[in-house]
């Protein structure tokens, strides 16, 4: 270590480089949350159309018709 005072220069160089690191990190996790919300998305959409046509099958009416 060195016995030169710290400088507001050299406080403010620091923090530039943290704030840098931090907004990387920051970047890189929002694409991991954004691809993350439309996987799940895309599960639930799924699956709501699944349960939708499942219950229309249930529900629909089967007629029938016989030539005598």
């Amino acid at each position: 270590m060195t016995n030169e005072p710290i400088t507001k220069a050299d406080i403010e160089k620091k923090l530039a480089e943290i704030g840098g690191e931090v907004d990387e990190q920051v970047a890189n996790t929002r694409q991991m949350a954004i691809t993350a919300g439309a996987v799940v998305l895309a599960i639930v959409i799924a699956g709501v159309f699944m349960l939708g046509r499942r219950r229309g099958r249930k529900m629909a009416t089967i007629v029938e018709i016989r030539r005598v």
